[in-house]
């Protein structure tokens, strides 16, 4: 069954524009898009909980490691996780509207420049480290410092 509209063109009078394939898909895909887990992207170390089930017992087993790529085609979003187990690396893909995937936490968020980090897969030890954005405890006093001081004198102007 199609679903036609109708739409006015200047030259050719009425012409029947017709729903396409694309439009019905991402209708259905739009159905399966999960909204519980947090934004993350590449460069985020990440603990992924995972659904096992063993015979009867289901039970959920905890992967962390390295987000180096993400799919965000709608209801095909996916991401890799790689992390290094016993000097080898394992990577895994997992489908995010996947009911496996219990839920995603965000360990430390990364600081790169690159929405892929294949390069990742050939570098060793520490070249293999993403930068972190560290706030030390001055910092941190500074900045809380700074905000006090700003909404003091923006109450002082309103008064």
């Amino acid at each position: 069954m199609k679903k036609t509209i109708k739409r006015k063109v200047a030259s050719r009078g009425t012409q029947k524009r017709v729903e396409g394939l694309a439009a019905k898909v991402a209708k259905v895909d739009s159905k399966h898009v999960r909204s519980d887990l947090p934004a993350f992207s590449a460069g985020d170390t990440v603990r992924v909980h995972v659904r096992i089930k063993e015979g009867e017992k289901e039970r959920i087993q905890v992967y962390e490691g390295l987000v180096i790529a993400r799919r965000n085609a709608a209801g095909g979003k996916s991401f890799i996780v790689r992390k290094v187990s016993h000097g080898v690396g394992v990577e895994r893909i997992f489908a995010e509207s996947s009911p496996k995937v219990a839920k995603v936490e965000i360990v430390q968020v990364g600081k790169v420049r690159r929405a892929k980090l294949y390069y990742i897969r050939g570098l060793e030890g520490r070249a293999a480290k993403i930068e972190r954005e560290v706030e030390t405890l001055a910092a941190a006093e500074a900045s809380a410092a700074a905000k006090s001081a700003k909404s003091a004198k923006s109450a002082s102007a309103k008064a």
